[in-house]
This record gives structure tokens, C-alpha cells and sequence, in this order.
């Protein structure tokens, strides 16, 4: 299935034919420093889209971040073409930055499809929708979320108009005074949220159906080059620098069937490269994990697997490393986030933990080209040294080191500590919450401390 011509935005219904309300999803544009497309999909909103339409709704969907429709370079909808794996640059357009970022000396851009062709497209859908979701993936990418609100504002003053996914929820008050929506914080299936979405919008509310938040509407994206796997949400764990809690506070697993059933659907329209989208992939395997990766050589021959969100290293044995290797995982991301393992602020690796899973995985064969290590950067009171020890550490076993640049993230147990050690406004203005101005480094991002940690993790100048 090739993608619609423009403008065209398709309609999904439900699988009754009764009169359904039609929700329309956006996935509004990056705007920021800088961006790359690592097999970037926004779940939260395909899990609602998925729901709604389970439900009884139609659905439609508008990711900025997808190139959607036909190319048409003449009217500025070209994509670039996708690098290994699927990954890749986004196209981009210059725009000022927002005040709170002016003293930055790095140019600010809107990410992804043209701000006008979106613009056009929405004022030609037809029929017009009953609501609009509107999702936020990082809190300070909120003025695209705005940007899409204002303009649905303005074509269908009278629809509802719903802003949900990380801003909505960590950042509420802000939100609250600054967007022209009713705020979803937290999961659309939750009973408050589900109840008061069926009520804004005039019908009747249906019980929500089964697998809510798990199962995702992915077949709304038309010839995609890439796809994902969501088997768990939320975390079990704790790290001090992260909110998973605070946005989803149980750590809820899927079934295999489910999984399996997703994957093969994705796999039987082209699709070739998945990426896990899970926080805590490893945990519990035996529960879905293991059941579709050991059925996967066999019913999706070619697949290739993908672990952006790291994996934690303790659990990888030889056994585990090898049936990874077998199902078709290609791309390693591994969580170290520092080699001072006496002062760590995730869940507890010991020094012979992580030796021994870097070496079991490169017992199962793995290509050290694939294999990347994060290293957290940029912590409050950070001693820099440790970070370069980390550095060389990580490439003396041959990984290529990835430096995390710490987000300060409300909800999360270090976000107070960010906002004592931080120069900027954090709890006020969530535009300083970028990771792109190392919020709290001394001195902030400078260019010259860039380009040194770019050839450091290189291993230039060593």
C-alpha cells in the first residue's frame, strides 16, 4: 500500500458499521537544535488511536515526523532518504528559537513535514473530526503541540481539542495556562481519562476494550520503511533521572500472542526493521519475550531487531545473548551510564556484571559496529573525569560509547537536585529542560567542550 496523494488524510473506521465519533491523532513537529530519526514512533497516541477505534471510533492520523503522503518536491514534500536499518534525518526548516533559548548560538529548527502542507491538509479533510489528539513526546518540544492546536483551533473552533503524552502530563500547570485543550495526563484508558474523553465529545462511553495501552495502531502509517514492539509499559526500577513512573506508575506486560500477532502484521506489509520499545525489555522474559523471539526465525525469516532504549547489561547471560542473536537483534544499546560503580543512580551493575555481559555478547557474535553503550553526561554535580574514564573504558572493549545527555524530567527523583544546580528556570519554563544546552553543566553548552567530546568518543586525541 503506497501512500494517498495530498492532501489526503484517510479515514479508519471501527469494525461495526454503526455511526462512530472520528478522532483524529497529530504528532505534532520536533522543534529544537537538533534531530534524528532513530525509529522514532509516537505509542502512546497509536495506543489511543488503537483503543478509540476498538471501541467503536474512526480514526485517522497526522505524524509530522512521516513523510504521509506521495513526494511532491514542488511542493516541498521530499523526505531524505533512510540510512541503515531505517534510521535517519528528518527534513527541516529555520526558524527563530523561542525566547528562553536566544542566548543559545546553535540555529533552532521545525522538524519534518512542512508547516504549510500540514495546514493544507487539515483544512481539506473531509468529513471533519468529532475530536483531536494531540500527543507531546519530549516536554520541551512543546510550541509544535501548540503550533498544531492553534491551527485546529482555528479550522474547527467548535471540536474538541485533547493535548496528552509527556508535556500534558509532567508538565501541567505549564501546559494548562499555555495550551487551548483539555489536558489528558496519563494513559487515555485510565477511568477519569476514558470517562471525561466519551463526555467532552458527546457519546456514549464503551468499556474500554482488552490490551488497552499495549496494542497500537500502527497500520495508520501507509509504506512504512520501519516499524515497533511494544510488549511492556512502564519499569520496575527506579533510576533517580527518570519519570517512566510518574507517566505510567505500574509496570504492566503483554501477551506473546499479541505480540507475535502485531509483528507478523507488520512484517507481511514489508516491513523489515522493529524496534523495542520497551523500558525494561529483559525483564520477566519468559512472560512474552522468549516466545516471540524463538518463533521469529522461522515465521519472519529477515527480520531485523532493534533496542534503542537501552538493555539492562545484568541480564545478559550467555544463553540470553545467544537467543538474541538468534531471533535477529542488530542493533545493541546497553545502559552503563558510568564505570564509577560506586555512585551510580540507576539500578545497581556491578563492575564483574557489566564485564560479563560486554563479553557475552560479543561471545554470541555480535558486529561491535552494532553495539553501543550509553554513558550518561551531564548529571548535577556530574564530575566530568568520571564521564572520560567511561569514555575509554567503553572503547577498549571495541563498543562504540554514546554520550545520553541528561534531561532534567519533572517527576523524576533527581528533577529538585537539576533545579538547585541548574542556572536556568527548569520547574517554570520546560524549554529549558533541553538537553541541547546542558542544562547542568557549568557554564552550559559550549562549542569548543563539543567538539572535544565528539573526538573523544571517536578516540581522537586520546
Amino acid at each position: 500500500m503506497g501512500r494517498p496523494a495530498f492532501p489526503h488524510i484517510p479515514w479508519h473506521g471501527p469494525d461495526s458499521g454503526a455511526r462512530s465519533p472520528r478522532v483524529l491523532g497529530i504528532n505534532p513537529w520536533i522543534t529544537d537544535f537538533a534531530a534524528f530519526n532513530v525509529w522514532s514512533r509516537p505509542a502512546g497516541l497509536l495506543a489511543c488511536l488503537d483503543m478509540l477505534r476498538r471501541a467503536g471510533a474512526s480514526v485517522a492520523l497526522v505524524d509530522c515526523l512521516d513523510p504521509t503522503w506521495e513526494t511532491r518536491p514542488d511542493l516541498g514534500l521530499k523526505w531524505p532518504a533512510p540510512g541503515k536499518y531505517g534510521t535517519g534525518h528528518y527534513p527541516k526548516e529555520e526558524i527563530e528559537p523561542p525566547a528562553p533559548l536566544a542566548f543559545m548560538d546553535r540555529r533552532y529548527s521545525r522538524y519534518g513535514l512542512p508547516r504549510e502542507r500540514v495546514k493544507e491538509a487539515l483544512a481539506a479533510l473531509d468529513p471533519i473530526p468529532d475530536a483531536v489528539l494531540v500527543t507531546t513526546i519530549m516536554t520541551y518540544w512543546y510550541p509544535g503541540a501548540l503550533d498544531v492546536l492553534d491551527i485546529c483551533a482555528e479550522l474547527w473552533p467548535d471540536v474538541p481539542r485533547f493535548l496528552g503524552g509527556t508535556y500534558a502530563t509532567l508538565c501541567g500547570e505549564h501546559a494548562a495556562r499555555h495550551a487551548d485543550a483539555h489536558l489528558q495526563q496519563g494513559p487515555l484508558e485510565a477511568p477519569a481519562n476514558w470517562a471525561v474523553f466519551w463526555q467532552l465529545i458527546d457519546f456514549d462511553a464503551p468499556q474500554p476494550p482488552a490490551n488497552a495501552g499495549l496494542s497500537l495502531a500502527l497500520d495508520l502509517y501507509a509504506d512504512p520503511v520501519y516499524s515497533l514492539v511494544l510488549g511492556s509499559r512502564g519499569c520496575p526500577f527506579s533510576c533517580e533521572y527518570c519519570a517512566s513512573h510518574a507517566l505510567y506508575p505500574r509496570f504492566d506486560q503483554g501477551t506473546p500472542n499479541a505480540v507475535m500477532e502485531t509483528i507478523q502484521s507488520e512484517y507481511e506489509r514489508g516491513v523489515r526493521d522493529f524496534a523495542f520499545y520497551d523500558d525494561a525489555l529483559l525483564v520477566n522474559p519468559d512472560r512474552w519475550l522468549w516466545p516471540v523471539l524463538d518463533a521469529l526465525p522461522e515465521t519472519c525469516p529477515g527480520i531485523r531487531l532493534h533496542t534503542p532504549n537501552a538493555m539492562h547489561v545484568r541480564h545478559l547471560t550467555p544463553g540470553v545473548c545467544t537467543r538474541l542473536k538468534a531471533a535477529g537483534l542488530v542493533t545493541v544499546r546497553l545502559g552503563l551510564e558510568t564505570t564509577d560503580f560506586d555512585h551510580r543512580h540507576d539500578v545497581k551493575l556491578t563492575r564483574d556484571q557489566w564485564e560479563a555481559g560486554a563479553r557475552n555478547l560479543l561471545d554470541a557474535g555480535f558486529d561491535l559496529d552494532d553495539v553501543g553503550v550509553y554513558i550518561l553526561f551531564g548529571l548535577p554535580g556530574q564530575d566530568l573525569s568520571n564521564v572520560e574514564q567511561a569514555v575509554r573504558h567503553v572503547r577498549s572493549y571495541g563498543f562504540r560509547p554514546h554520550l545520553a545527555h541528561y534531561t532534567p524530567i519533572p517527576g523524576s527523583p533527581m528533577f529538585e537536585t537539576a533545579c538547585q544546580a541548574s542556572p536556568y528556570p527548569l520547574a517554570e519554563e520546560p524549554l529549558c529542560q533541553n538537553n541541547s544546552i546542558w542544562p547542568c553543566v557549568p557554564g552550559g553548552f559550549n562549542w569548543d567542550e563539543a567538539k572535544r567530546w565528539k573526538l573523544l568518543l571517536q578516540g581522537i586525541g586520546e
